[in-house]
Order: C-alpha cells, then structure tokens, then sequence
C-alpha cells in the first residue's frame, strides 16, 4: 500500500464496473475440487518441490542514513538495529560515508553500519542469456521496528540452488529507505533495479515524518524521493558491481521535492522479444500521490549492450476511464512478443470510503509513445486489507501477466486478484482473449477445503503458455505444542497479539501460519494438477514483523508482494522460481528472522 495512505479508509476492495463478460471456460473449479489438507502438506515432496532460505546465507551491512534505537524484543524475536559484526559479502559497508549521503544534515548518516536482519517483499527475474543465472531483490532491512531498509539482492548461477553474492544495493544509500523491489533482464543479460528512494525521519512517537527544508531532514541535497535506476551489468560477480550514476549522479528518472507529491508502486518491464519493432526498450511505470490522488506515470529509454541505457523520455500521465474520481495506482507493466504494452490500473472510489474500486487495462501499440484504455474491468471482488488473527497489512490484491502464446488470434491478458466471502479471503483469476474487452468467469485458485485466507496471488508465464498463480496460503495449522516443527517456527517468541483471541503462543492455531502454494493452467485456465506447496515448513508472521508506519502501531509487514518467475530447464521444459518470506529456522535462521525462500518446481 501506498506510504502514507490510510489503510482504515481501505477497508476492502471492490473489483466493479460494466465489463461484457466472455463465455466461460468450461473447467471453472480448481483442479477439479478440493484436496485435503493431508494432500496438500504432502505435495512439496510430491511435486519434487527444492527450497532454500538465500538470505540466511550470508551477512550484510550498511550504514543508514537515519539511525532509529527502538527495540521490541525479545517479543516476536526483535532486537532493534544492531553493530556489523563483520559482513561476509564483499559489499561496501559504508565504513565512511557513502556519496549520497555527502550533504547530509547534523546527525545524519548514522555513525556505524549496521547488520541487515530482515527480507520482506520481493522480486525474482530469470537471466534471458543464462536462464541458471537468478537475481532476487528484496528490502534489506537493518530496523523491523523502524521500518529502516534499503533494497538488497541475492544472485544465483545454478539454477536457485545456492545464493553466493549478495548484499545492500548500491547508489541510494543517502535515503532513509529504498524500497518496492522489481527487477527485469535485457537481451544483452544486464539487470535493471527499479527503485524507489526516499527520505523520512523518527517522531518522538516512532512515527515516520515526511517533511522538507528543515533541520531534521535527513539529507537536503538529494530530492525528497525519487524514481530511480540501478543496473547490473552482465557478467558481474561482485556485490559493489552496479551502475548507479548518469554523469556524475544517480540515474533519476523523476523526481519529488514537494509536500503534496509522493511517488509509490513503481514498476518495470523490458521487451525482450527478438521480432518486436521495439526490441529491448526499457519500460518504467509508477504513479505520483497528489495529496492522496494517484497518478499514473511512465517513461521508457532504450538498453544498450554495456548496461548503459539511452535518457529517460518526459514521464506522461496514463489514460484512465472516466469516473475515476481516486486516480490509478499497482502498474504492472508488461510486453506481449508483438511489441504491445499492457499495463493493469486500480482505482479507488473516495465517496465510497475507497472501497469502490476498479481495474482496468492500458495498451500502447507504438512502443509507449501513446496510450488508450484497452478494455473493461476485471471481475467483482471483495478484498480485506487485514487477515484474521494476525497483524500484517495485505499488500497488492491484484497482478497482472500475459502469455507468449495465442488463443484466438490474441495474446492472452490475465489478471489474478483476492476475493472475500464468508470473512475468508480466496485467489480468484480471470484472463481476456481479445485485448481486454472481454473476460472470462473467474476460476478460484486455490482449493482448500476448509476456508482459509488465501492471499497476495502473483502470476508469471511460460513460453509455451502455461500459467503460473503463486499465492500466500494459511489451511495448514501451526505446528503443535512440543513438536520439532513449532520449536524451528519459533512459536514460543509469539506470546502478545492484539488481533488474535486464542492462546498464545499459537500452537495449533488455525488460519494463523503461512506456507506458500502455487497453481498451474494451460493457456485456456484449464487447471494442471492441484495447489502445490512450495515451503517445506509453515511459518509464523508475527515474528521479526516491520512496523512501516510506527513502532507504537500494531499493524506490522510481511510485504505488498513477492516474487515469481518461469524460466527454461535444461531437459526441454520449465522451471517455475517463487521468491517469499518465511520466518522458519531450517537451520540458518536461529534468530527467526523474515528471510526469503526460494522455490524451484517443475512446471507440469
């Protein structure tokens, strides 16, 4: 959700409007029903499903910007910032200032670097020249109870088995924080890094204080936020190896000074298709809260083979339907093989409390140059902003893919977004076979028996036009009092939750740990198999929580999003990777922190 937006006034969402619906497929249950719990627990090993912790696997430090002392624990395992006991990365620790943080005020950077605890929100991408070759980015956090973070990164040459470099982002460390990770490849196999810099210091009450031109800023001589790129050049093998500056400064593409704009819910898209006219331009879309009033944005340049780019083109607003009254936030860009650009838009009714809401799709046919409106809203849903028993904010509850393959002489558009009924949140997902104008009856994804929120969907494809809906999933209990599973899920830390009514610590609990899942369906959404697990063990999502608006809040962080990505296997077929959070000690977390797993399954 947007920084500074008032979650209270989004109490759900409602996916509306007067779309001309198209016949349904004829398969709309969800692999033919239901499986049982017992099923679905078993399918990680089933499916020959192989995870890792990546983040555990190294130790990283920075210096941030703005120091923040508060400290939690031991509740939920919290420690507050520590010392760098030494990072294992090879990164720039930021022993002496870094270049951004060269203007800043009294009291600022802070005097030490300090350890990287926590991984919320994520993003993978697969290397188009080496697709063994992984870059994962996430928020690397050094204050869970600050929300104190810069965007970091994990890197794999094997396919996702191990993680060997890592660390912090280089480029933007004179912000308080970087954040919303998305990443995408060019041709050539260099990495872009879409990012969102800005700056914001600590009330007395812990709150995060936005204001400009005064002594408490933290860093007056670089803009309050940013829009900003960093790349990864190909055949980097160190964590310092990024591209971060255009003349001496760091690659802005917009920039925000102003009280009354705030930048948020950047996204970025690359076409990597060979036959497209626009061939490896560079998308990058976000949107700009005009005192709480999104407006959409994008700007493209063109990649070049050294990891240089050409200028960014003038930021045009988006076209969006009339009666738009809240404006449009959650781009998500996208490139179908003819060179066409998709892009999805949200839009929140204010007279309704905003929670009228409407999504629709954009096209550019000329390679971003212009844009219209390509069809209608996607089905009506209703989407909590909380989850019972637990207190992290959900995220984004839409996402947004096409496929590689036609049906019916079209590029298929699909569009995966939560629905609650009942109190319970599921995954529903609906596609367009005619450029947005039409869409299917929705499917639900996942097919737990038992009512359990099912949440935060995130949709990729295959070449061959296989669709992937990777989603957050609570059906499994946590693990039972005195067991080996809930002792390496921490359960003990987790005695204090304001939003749950049972005991605590939760042994036993129900719709209160996580797992991850992911669904398959051919280009048709005919559905391929049933949910499969793609963590090994449930996780507890108090634990190690950021707090992102205050430390004296309750509401606490898993992320808006996480990561997922299909790319080719060495036999012939195709491997999906999920990036997400996960809290359990497989060995390599004893603290419980939020690290990011890493799943590999193969796409049936």
């Amino acid at each position: 959700m947007p920084r500074r937006r008032s979650t209270s006034l989004l109490a759900a969402l409602i996916l509306v409007g007067t779309a001309v619906w198209a016949a349904a497929p004829a398969h709309t249950a969800t692999a033919g029903g239901t499986q049982t719990d017992d099923q679905f627990a078993a399918s990680y090993t089933r499916a020959h499903v192989r995870s890792v912790e990546a983040t555990a696997a190294a130790v990283s430090c920075y210096r941030p910007e703005v120091p923040y002392a508060a400290d939690l624990g031991p509740l939920d395992g919290y420690s507050g910032e520590s010392a760098c006991p030494g990072a294992t990365t090879g990164e720039d620790v930021g022993a002496t200032p870094y270049p951004t943080q060269a203007g800043s005020n009294p009291g600022f950077p802070a005097a030490d670097p300090m350890l990287v605890k926590d991984h919320s929100e994520s993003d993978i991408r697969v290397d188009p020249t080496d697709q063994e070759h992984l870059i994962g980015t996430s928020k690397w956090i050094v204050s869970p109870e600050g929300y104190n973070h810069q965007l970091g990164f994990f890197e794999s040459f094997d396919g996702g088995r191990t993680w060997p470099v890592q660390g912090h982002l280089p480029g933007y460390e004179g912000w308080t924080d970087d954040t919303d990770p998305v990443g995408a490849f060019d041709s050539y196999g260099n990495f872009y890094s879409l990012n969102l810099p800005y700056q914001f210091f600590y009330n007395a009450d812990g709150s995060h204080d936005f204001s400009v031109g005064g002594a408490r800023e933290p860093n007056p001589a670089e803009p309050s936020e940013a829009i900003a790129i960093q790349v990864r050049p190909h055949g980097a093998t160190s964590a310092t190896d990024w591209k971060a500056t255009v003349n001496g400064r760091p690659d802005f593409i917009a920039t925000y000074d102003s009280i009354g704009n705030a930048p948020d819910k950047q996204w970025i898209t690359i076409d990597t298709n060979p036959g497209s006219p626009h061939f490896d331009r560079v998308y990058a879309m976000w949107v700009d809260f005009h005192d709480l009033v999104p407006v959409p944005y994008v700007s493209y340049a063109q990649a070049l083979p050294d990891g240089t780019h050409t200028p960014w083109s003038t930021p045009q607003a988006l076209p969006e339907p009339p009666h738009t009254p809240q404006g449009a936030t959650y781009l998500l860009p996208h490139v179908t093989p003819d060179g066409d650009v998709y892009t999805t838009l949200t839009n929140s009714d204010p007279a309704h409390k905003f929670a009228v809401t409407t999504v629709v799709a954009d096209v550019s046919t000329d390679g971003g140059a212009s844009w219209s409106v390509a069809g209608t809203p996607v089905p009506s849903a209703v989407a909590a902003m909380g989850y019972a028993n637990t207190t992290f904010r959900s995220g984004i509850e839409d996402t947004f893919t096409t496929g590689d393959k036609l049906v019916d002489g079209h590029y298929p558009l699909y569009v995966a977004y939560e629905n609650v009924t009942s109190g319970f949140t599921d995954s529903l997902l609906t596609a367009s076979y005619d450029g947005g104008a039409t869409w299917t009856a929705p499917v639900r994804v996942n097919d737990n028996a038992a009512p359990a929120d099912e949440f935060q969907p995130n949709l990729a494809a295959a070449a061959d036009g296989t669709v992937s809906v990777a989603f957050y999933d609570r059906r499994l209990a946590c693990p039972a009092a005195g067991s080996v599973e809930a002792s390496a899920a921490g359960l003990a830390l987790d005695t204090a939750n304001p939003d749950y009514g049972g005991a605590l610590p939760p042994y036993g609990a129900a719709n209160y740990c996580v797992n991850t899942a992911i669904q398959f369906y051919d280009a048709t959404l005919k559905p391929l198999g049933g949910n499969i697990r793609l963590s090994p063990h449930a996780f507890d999502p108090q634990l190690n929580s950021p707090h992102a608006s205050s430390v004296a809040s309750s509401t606490t962080f898993l992320g808006d999003y996480f990561g997922n990505v299909v790319g080719s296997s060495g036999s012939g077929g195709y491997t999906d990777y999920t990036t997400s959070v996960t809290t359990y000690n497989d060995g390599t977390n004893p603290a419980n922190r939020q690290q990011q797993l890493v799943s590999a399954v193969a796409v049936p």
